[in-house]
C-alpha cells in the first residue's frame, strides 16, 4: 500500500471513529461475531496457508492459533457490556456532597503488528481487544509467513468496512511508513530490537505503546519434583512451534545431583514424541536466515543428544545441551528455537542470582513440590508471567493479564486486561449545586485552614 492511501486509510478512519458508531455495544459486538463466523468460514484457507509457511498441522494450526482466538471472541462478546458500564467509585470527604465515576472509552484508530511464530493468533487476538473496547482498527500481519499474511488480509479485507477494520500488507517499508502516522494506540508483538524502533517512533507523536517482546525465559527443575510429569511438560513447551514461541523455556536450570537423570529421560521423551514432518506433530523452521542462525549458536562439545538435520526442509529436531554455562554463547540472546541449554546448579541462590544479573524474562518456569523452593523464585525474580509445575499454559486463562517486564515488554492483554490495554478510564466528579462551602474560597483564614486540615486528615 502506497503512502498516499495508508494516509487515506487513517483519515477514514478518524472520521468513522469519531461517528460515535464504534462506542455503541451492539456495534461491537456485532463485528466481533461477524470476525469469529469469517474466520470459521475460511478455516481450511487458513488451515493450507499456515501449512505451506510452516508445516504446520491442522491440530495445531487450531489449537495454537483459532481456537485461542475464538475464545477470546466469546468471552467479549458476552462481557463487553460489563467492561464497559461506567463504574460508580467512593468520594471523599473533601468534595462532599458529589459522585465519582469511572467511564472505559474507546483510544481511538489503532495500529495491530502482529508477529510471525502464531501469525493468526497474535495477530487477531488483540484485534479482538480493540474492537471490544470500541477502537477502529489497521492490522499489519507479519510478512514473514507470506501465504498466512495474505489469507488474513483477504478474510478481513473481504468481510469489513476500511473505515473500521482493514490489513495492509507489506515488509518493513510499509511498517516503517505506518509507524511515522500519529495512532491513538499501537499494539506490537515482536523482538526486542523491533520493539525498539516501535517505541522511538510512537514517542514522536506521544502515542501509547503495548509492546509484547520476549527474552530468555528460564526453567527451575529441583530434585523433589514430579520429574517425570516436569519432563513431559517441559519437552511439550519447549519444543511446541519447534521452539519458535516468546514463551518457551529458553534454558533449564537443574539442580546438579538429577541433571544427568533429567537428560536421560528429556532424550527419551523427545524420542518418543517423534518429533517429525512427515507425521504432522513439528514445524519447520520459518525461513533459512533463522536456521542458519540457529545451527550457528550449537556448541558440538556441549551436545547430549540431537537428530538428524535437513536444511534442504528447514527440518531442525531437538537439541539438548549439557553443561551449559551463562558465558556461553547460547546464552547471549533469546534462541527461539528447538535447542534446550541445561545448567547445573548446586545452590538455589546463585541459580536465582545468575537469573537477575539478566535482563527481565518474558516468562519463568519452576518444578518443584517445596512451596519455600517455589516461593522464593516468584519473590525474587522479575518476569512477565508464568508456571509451577508447567509451562505456556498460563497463557491459556484469559484472567491472567499477559505481557512482559523490562525489555521482555510493556503492557498486558488477554480477557478484561486486553479490554483495559484499549481503554481510556476517564474519571468525573459529578458535584451538586445545591451547597457550595466556602471553606475553599478566599479570604483565607486561621479558622478555615484548621477546618481544611480536619477534613483533610492531616
Amino acid at each position: 500500500m502506497e503512502h498516499e492511501q495508508i494516509t487515506e486509510l487513517i483519515k477514514a478512519q478518524n472520521i468513522f471513529f469519531n461517528t460515535n458508531s464504534t462506542k455503541e455495544i451492539k456495534f461491537r459486538v456485532k463485528q466481533l461475531k461477524q470476525l469469529k463466523t469469517a474466520l470459521k468460514s475460511n478455516e481450511e484457507k487458513m488451515y493450507k496457508a499456515i501449512y505451506n509457511d510452516f508445516k504446520k498441522s491442522n491440530f495445531d494450526a487450531f489449537t495454537n492459533e483459532l481456537a485461542l482466538v475464538y475464545l477470546d471472541i466469546d468471552e467479549a462478546v458476552s462481557k463487553v457490556q460489563k467492561w464497559s458500564k461506567r463504574k460508580r467509585v467512593r468520594t471523599n470527604l473533601l468534595n462532599f456532597p458529589a459522585k465519582s465515576y469511572i467511564y472505559p472509552e474507546p483510544l481511538g484508530t489503532c495500529l495491530v503488528i502482529g508477529a510471525w511464530n502464531y501469525p493468526i493468533q497474535l495477530s487477531f487476538a488483540p484485534v479482538v481487544a480493540a474492537i471490544a473496547a470500541g477502537n477502529t482498527v489497521v492490522l499489519k500481519p507479519s510478512e514473514v509467513p507470506s501465504e498466512t499474511s495474505n489469507i488474513i488480509a483477504e478474510i478481513v479485507n473481504s468481510n469489513f468496512e476500511s473505515s473500521f477494520f482493514h490489513v495492509v500488507e507489506g515488509g518493513v517499508e510499509v511498517t516503517t511508513d505506518l509507524l511515522s502516522m500519529k495512532w491513538d494506540k499501537i499494539f506490537f508483538t515482536g523482538s526486542i530490537k523491533v520493539g525498539r524502533i516501535v517505541y522511538q517512533a510512537a514517542a514522536k507523536h506521544l502515542t501509547p505503546v503495548t509492546l509484547e517482546l520476549g527474552g530468555k525465559s528460564p526453567a527451575f527443575v529441583s530434585k523433589n519434583c514430579n520429574l517425570d510429569v516436569a519432563v513431559n511438560r517441559i519437552v511439550w513447551g519447549k519444543f511446541l512451534n519447534a521452539g519458535q514461541t516468546c514463551i518457551a523455556p529458553d534454558y533449564i536450570l537443574v539442580e546438579s545431583s538429577i541433571q544427568d537423570e533429567f537428560l536421560q529421560k528429556m532424550k527419551n521423551r523427545i524420542l518418543e514424541m517423534d518429533f517429525a514432518l512427515k507425521n504432522e506433530n513439528y514445524v519447520q523452521i520459518i525461513n533459512d536466515a533463522n536456521y542458519d542462525r540457529l545451527k550457528g549458536l550449537i556448541d558440538e562439545e556441549k551436545v547430549y543428544f540431537a537428530g538428524d538435520f535437513d536444511p534442504a526442509t528447514r527440518y531442525f529436531p531437538p537439541v539438548l545441551m549439557k553443561n551449559v554455562d551463562f558465558s556461553d554463547r547460547i546464552m547471549e540472546d533469546e534462541i527461539f528455537g528447538p535447542i534446550l541449554p541445561v545448567i547445573p546448579y548446586e545452590d538455589l541462590s546463585w541459580a536465582i542470582h545468575q537469573v537477575k544479573k539478566q535482563p527481565k524474562p518474558l516468562a519463568c518456569y519452576m518444578f518443584s513440590n517445596n512451596s519455600s523452593y517455589k516461593t522464593r523464585i516468584i519473590d525474587e525474580i522479575s518476569f512477565g508471567g508464568g508456571a509451577v509445575n508447567d509451562t505456556i499454559m498460563h497463557i491459556a486463562n484469559s484472567q491472567l493479564p499477559f505481557g512482559g517486564v523490562g525489555t521482555s515488554g510493556m503492557g498486558s492483554y488477554h480477557g478484561k486486561a486486553g479490554f483495559d490495554t484499549f481503554t481510556h478510564h476517564k474519571s468525573i466528579l459529578n458535584k451538586v449545586t445545591w451547597l457550595d462551602p466556602s471553606v475553599k474560597y478566599p479570604p483565607y483564614s486561621p479558622k478555615k485552614l484548621k477546618l481544611i486540615r480536619w477534613i483533610m486528615g492531616v
